[in-house]
């Protein structure tokens, strides 16, 4: 897909029925893809990004910094992108939000250049007009676009992702190591798509894909729990997140969330937040009324509630990373 095309089209179209990740646990049950998870938002008005595209460990990164960087100290913040990448406008204009607030955003792409296919072409819903045929054909292109959403999710599992964003990270580790040792560690934030990955990031694993490879040391490769590999996450209305992913987080996080959100189902939500307490991991939930799914990345709305939401929830995860 070209470049142009993946910029206006919503970081948040990224959502699948269920989990294609070998042995995991779906996420939830329901449509594969809801109306704002397809549906391009417009890049606000005069803004145009400022950061620059780079390589870090042989992948391709959006890098955005504080205007007075190196001169005054900065934090590293790993910035996880819905499926529409690091080429979206929005995405990019997001992150350059954070590095206003005086962090070094590294903004990889998990997807090897394999951005989410647009699937934002508006389908009519069928009415008592609609003739038995056309209802027939509007049925088959709901259920194609869901397939090209499921098949372009089955190239990007874990083992796919985790491998680019370990390379990303240890490169940036040595490249930006004054803002790690400023900040302490490496933040990161996660919107749709990559909000699961901040979660597992976050998280203490068995599993060595995780935590990257075990030192010689190890008796049992595999055995040894690694991890948290960030020191702090935040998070915006995930997708594909199971009870798992954030039973296993350790470090604190900040999740945002929509309410009656098919696509981070309520029970997924409350199982881990119990989970953390009961484990006690620092972590702030707070759940958005009457907003869709996808709101929190940056774009223009009509609807003022909904903009207000945006910016309050930017507040809420910026606060969170500032605070830790």
């Amino acid at each position: 897909m070209a470049d142009d095309e993946v910029a206006t089209k919503a970081p948040e179209s990224d959502a699948a029925q269920q989990s294609v990740f070998p042995g995991d646990t779906p996420a939830q049950e329901g449509p594969s893809m809801g109306e704002h998870c397809v549906t391009d938002r417009p890049t606000l008005a005069g803004e145009k990004p400022t950061g620059e595209m780079t390589k870090l460990g042989d992948v391709d990164v959006y890098i955005t910094k504080p205007s007075d960087y190196p001169h005054s100290p900065s934090k590293l913040l790993l910035f996880l992108t819905g499926g529409t990448g690091i080429h979206s406008t929005n995405n990019q204009l997001q992150a350059d939000k954070y590095a206003a607030e005086g962090f070094l955003v590294v903004m990889p792409d998990q997807f090897a250049g394999d951005p989410a296919p647009n699937s934002a072409a508006e389908l009519p819903s069928p009415d008592q007009n609609t003739s038995w045929i056309e209802t027939v054909k509007l049925r088959a292109a709901e259920t194609a676009k869901s397939f090209v959403i499921d098949m372009w999710l089955a190239r990007h599992t874990p083992e796919k992702v985790l491998p680019l964003l370990h390379a990303v990270l240890s490169s940036a580790k040595d490249e930006f190591a004054d803002a790690v040792a400023n900040g302490g560690g490496v933040y990161a934030v996660g919107y749709c798509f990559g909000a699961k990955y901040v979660l597992m990031l976050a998280g203490e694993h068995t599993d060595t894909m995780i935590g990257g490879q075990p030192k010689p040391e190890d008796e049992e490769a595999g055995m040894v729990k690694q991890g948290p590999l960030i020191k702090a996450g935040a998070i915006a209305h995930g997708t594909m997140i199971t009870k798992d992913d954030v039973m296993a987080v350790k470090a604190p996080v900040c999740m945002v969330c929509v309410e009656n959100d098919s696509l981070f189902p309520d029970e997924v939500r409350e199982a881990g937040k119990e989970a953390l307490e009961k484990a006690g991991v620092e972590h702030e939930i707070e759940v958005y009324p009457g907003v869709p799914h996808g709101f929190a990345v940056l774009g223009d709305y009509e609807d003022e509630k909904i903009r207000d939401a945006q910016k309050r929830a930017f507040g809420q995860m910026l606060g969170w990373l500032q605070a830790h």
